[in-house]
Parts: structure tokens; C-alpha cells; sequence
């Protein structure tokens, strides 16, 4: 860590210059020319125990223009005045050295599949047996943190007791399917040993090899933006940490990962769990809303525009509070929020929210709209899917409480109206996995019923209000809640025969699950594809 160093480049005739040493401190700022039009700022040598790097970008008046954050996956960031010259009259650079005192994820013990800790138990709050509601003690602060770092409000609203929970079992379950399978790849056994034993080989970061997919987590989002790719963000992982490798890339074609922290320009969202993020196919562009951190709560719009690669962070107007665990639903160029666990000052406990707010991106506006009907009652960790002009709203919890109703909101009249279903209803649940599978029809997989992972699938059919379980092997061997399910159409590239020609055909719309945790101290990062044909039952 001696060598490290965080190196800056302004214009392409310029040679590097040294910002900042760790011998020299952990914050510096350089005054930036006017006529810089190129910036690009990167490190090297040993990160040891560094957390990240934080890179602000501010005009004269101190204000915000760019920021960025560099991390041991993603070493450099690039900036470029744009048309409006956003720092003609000169910008400050300031970069800060984020250090941990405590060992930080090991890389190389990153590349199973299965993520198992087993000396970190995730402690998830019993929905159903909760006497109470969380309280918040008067002195409470968010940097309280520090004295169990990085710990998740697993269960925002949840009361004090948690669940028992087993050790992380040193075999991974039988049955799962892997995508990514690696020569080298130890197993859950050696994974288990390699965490207890903390051996030199572990911690030397020299032999520490780049990750090549996702670290495993729960609580991400999955969001696909055309037939080839979809893009995940943030996540909670092993020892009860956010995710140091949030935002990545994956391409449908050869079911490849690509990190792409710093591939997009503009302040990427800060490290979360809870968020939502949807796509808007006519825009083409990504809105990121809310979710926590911790003690923080977000009530913030970030925008990545897929064509430009560019973030924005949006200044909205209107009311909205903060929210985590909610649903985002777009229709007709709206975003239409549904529940969520928002946080209220002491002695008041957090509660869930039985609220819609709209977003409006062409105004930058939230709004409430007036709802009429028999509205759900208050939760988070639920569903919502739109289908025909209408949005069904399954499942969730508000402590002591965790659900298994349906509900439908009209988009039309703006009305609600409780769904009476037939067959085999999935039991209480939150946290699961919901994704349309035809024009008619959606998927609900895994969840946590408030004592233990689930891994059961089920179909719902609008038309007949009708439930009905499926059975698929690699769908259902292994419980997970926090997990991300899509569908997407899907292209794969084949070889032609005559002219030994890479061509792409379409291939039937796909079902891809990633992700989740198992509640006994697992995290998975692994990719299962499921063709939706083999799901649809209409």
C-alpha cells in the first residue's frame, strides 16, 4: 500500500501527474485550467486495505460537476467537456482515499458460483411472529455504522428478535444450474475452509485475479435494455457488505459480464439495496429511485441514458419520501411507485407506505394521484407487474404481517380492486421474484415467508385469476430470497455450416434468474436461463 498512488491527466499532451500518495495524506485537491478539455484519473500500485477511491469534479463556486468513484475493479475514469464547457472557468479535482480497517472481500474467494460465508450469518427479522415494530433509539446516527460495518437493514420495519439461523452449509446444494462453470473453481468446502483460515495466499493481492462476473449479492436490480443486454445494479453480498462491484453489463449472446462501474459518464448512484430500476424502451434510458444504505434512506432519481452512457442525477420537484423495498412500474412514460418502508423519526417505528406516487421524467415532477377502490394495505418487499393497462401487486410484509393477496390497480380509472383468485395461491412471502411471461400471464419464484428462504415457482393467468405451481429442477433446488428475474428476448449466435460464419438467430424469449441469498449465510451469484416456452401454461 506504500506504492499507491491516484494519478491525474489533463489533455492528451500532458503527462501523468500525482494527486495523491498515501504517504502524503488522504485527500487532496488540484486546481484544474480552463482550457483543460480531457480528464483522466487513475491509480496504481498495492490498494491493501483501501475501500475505494471517491473523485469530485466542482466549478468555481464549489458546485458539483462530475463524480466518480474508482475501486479495485475499476481503476480509471475518464471526463470530457461537453458543448456547454462546464468548466471554462476553471473546476477543483478532489479525490479522497476511502480506508477499512478490516479485511475486505478477497477477489479470488469471489469467483465461486455459490458465495458461501459461513462465519457471517445474515440476520433476517421474523414477519410473522414480530411482537413489534423496529424503534429507533434518539441518539441513533447514521455513522453508528462503524460499529458493525456495513451492515444492511435487512428487514427495515422488523423488530429486534431474528431469526435463528444454521451455519452456511460447507456443500452447495444439489441441482443448480451454472452458466459460468470455471476449470479452477473451488469448491463450497475449500471456499469455507479458505474464509476460516485467512491464509497469506488469501490476503496477498497480487494473486488476487479481476472478477469476471458479478460478486454474489441479494437485493440487486436486473434491468433489460434490448434483446442482447441487461444492466445490474447494486446489491448487498458476503459479510454483510455492499457490493464493491455494483453496475455491470450483461450480453445475452455469449452470457458474458462486463463491469461497467465506469463505463457510463455523470455521478453513478451510491451503493444501495431496496432501489428500483426500470426501463423505459421509448426513451431509452434507466430511472433509478430510491432504496437504503445502512441508516440512509434515498428519495433520489438517478437517469442513465443508454444511448449517450451518460448519468444524470434528476432535480425533481414535488413530494416524495424516502423509500425502500417499493415497487416501479412504467406506463405510458410514467413511473408509477407502490409501497415501501420509509423511515420515521423516534419514537415513531418505520412504517410501510400504502401510497402511489407518479414521476413524471418530461416534467421532473412527483405527484400523487387520486385513487379510488379497495386499496392494499400498507407493505414492502411485494411485486408489481403492469399487464393490459393494469398493475397486479402480489405478496409482501409489514411487520408482523407478511402477505399472499392479490390486488389490481386500473391505470384507467385510477382504481384499485382486491383480486379473488382460484388454485393453489403461492404461500405469504416477500422479497421473491416476479417477471410476465406471456400477454396473460406472470411468474412468482423464492421469496422469505418471515423463517426461511423459499425456492417454489407458481403462474398466474389474468384472464381465468387462476394460480398454479410449476416444478422446474433448477428453478426450484435451491431457496433464495432477494433475487432478480427477467424475461427477455434472446440471441444467440450460431456457426454456418457452408460459409463457418458467425450468425445471430433469434431464439424464444428467455426466462434469466440471478442472484439472491439463501437466509443460512450464502450469497449466489450465479445465472440461470430458463426458455419461457417451458414455463408458459396459456
Amino acid at each position: 500500500m506504500d506504492g499507491f498512488g491516484v494519478y491525474a491527466i489533463f489533455g492528451v499532451d500532458e503527462p501523468p501527474r500525482l494527486i495523491l500518495s498515501c504517504r502524503d495524506g488522504w485527500q487532496d485537491s488540484v486546481e484544474i485550467q480552463p482550457c483543460v478539455q480531457q480528464i483522466v484519473v487513475f491509480t496504481r500500485g498495492d490498494w491493501g486495505k483501501i475501500d475505494s477511491v471517491t473523485v469530485e469534479l466542482t466549478d468555481e463556486e464549489n458546485m458539483p460537476i462530475n463524480m466518480g468513484k474508482l475501486t479495485p475493479f475499476s481503476k480509471c475514469l475518464s471526463w470530457e467537456t461537453s458543448e456547454d464547457c462546464v468548466w471554462s472557468r476553471g473546476a477543483t479535482l478532489t479525490v479522497k482515499v476511502n480506508q477499512v480497517t478490516s479485511d475486505l472481500l478477497d477477489p479470488v474467494l469471489t469467483l465461486s458460483q455459490m458465495e458461501c460465508t459461513p462465519e457471517c450469518n445474515p440476520t433476517v427479522s421474523v414477519l410473522s411472529e414480530c411482537k413489534g415494530k423496529r424503534k429507533r433509539s434518539q441518539g441513533e446516527e447514521e455513522d453508528e455504522v462503524e460499529e458493525g460495518r456495513e451492515k444492511e437493514n435487512i428487514c427495515p420495519n422488523g423488530s429486534g428478535k431474528v431469526t435463528p439461523h444454521r451455519r452456511g452449509k460447507t456443500n452447495p446444494r444439489g441441482g443448480q444450474t451454472r452458466l459460468f462453470p470455471q476449470k479452477d473453481e473451488p469448491s463450497a468446502a475449500a471456499t469455507s475452509q479458505s474464509h476460516k483460515a485467512k491464509g497469506k495466499q488469501a490476503k496477498n493481492p497480487s494473486q488476487s485475479a479481476p472478477l469476471d462476473k458479478p460478486s454474489g449479492r441479494w437485493g440487486q436490480t436486473l434491468c433489460p435494455i434490448d434483446p442482447q443486454t441487461a444492466i445490474l445494479i447494486g446489491g448487498q453480498g458476503a459479510r454483510m457488505q455492499f457490493c464493491k462491484d455494483p453496475i455491470w453489463k450483461l450480453c445475452t449472446e455469449d452470457l458474458s459480464w462486463v463491469p461497467a462501474e465506469t463505463l457510463a459518464e455523470g455521478p453513478t448512484p451510491e451503493a444501495r439495496i431496496g432501489h428500483t430500476a426500470t426501463y423505459d424502451p421509448e426513451s431509452k434510458r434507466i430511472f433509478v429511485f430510491g432504496g437504503s444504505k445502512h441508516k440512509k434512506w434515498f428519495n433520489d432519481v438517478h437517469i442513465l441514458d443508454t444511448q449517450s452512457w451518460r448519468w444524470t442525477l434528476v432535480e425533481a420537484q414535488g413530494k416524495v419520501p424516502p423509500l425502500a423495498y417499493h415497487s416501479c412500474s412504467m406506463f405510458r412514460g410514467e413511473l408509477f411507485v407502490f409501497g415501501g418502508v420509509f423511515p420515521r423519526p423516534h419514537p415513531e417505528p418505520d412504517g410501510c407506505s400504502d401510497s402511489i406516487y407518479i414521476f413524471n421524467p418530461e416534467m421532473a415532477i412527483w405527484y400523487q394521484p387520486i385513487v379510488n377502490g379497495e386499496k392494499p394495505a400498507p407493505r414492502s418487499g411485494h411485486s408489481a407487474c403492469v399487464m393490459q393497462g393494469r398493475i397486479f401487486v402480489f405478496g409482501g410484509w409489514d411487520t408482523p404481517v407478511c402477505f399472499n393477496d392479490m390486488f389490481m390497480l386500473d391505470l384507467g380509472l385510477m382504481e384499485f380492486s382486491a383480486v379473488k383468485t382460484s388454485g393453489a395461491a403461492p404461500s405469504p412471502r416477500s422479497w421473491h421474484g416476479c417477471a410476465v411471461v406471456s400477454d396473460s400471464s406472470f411468474l412468482v419464484q423464492g421469496g422469505y415467508n418471515g423463517n426461511s428462504a423459499l425456492s417454489d415457482t407458481f403462474i398466474f393467468n389474468t384472464v381465468t385469476s387462476c394460480w398454479s405451481s410449476l416444478t422446474l429442477p433448477h428453478l426450484n433446488s435451491v431457496p433464495r430470497a432477494g433475487l432478480s428475474i427477467i424475461t427477455m428476448p434472446f440471441t444467440c449466435k450460431t456457426e454456418s455450416m457452408d460459409e463457418q460464419e458467425e450468425a445471430s438467430e433469434p431464439a424464444p424469449e428467455t426466462l434469466l434468474i440471478f442472484g439472491g441469498g439463501d437466509n443460512e449465510g450464502s450469497f449466489f451469484s450465479d445465472l440461470i436461463t430458463v426458455p419461457v416456452k417451458e414455463i408458459r401454461q396459456d
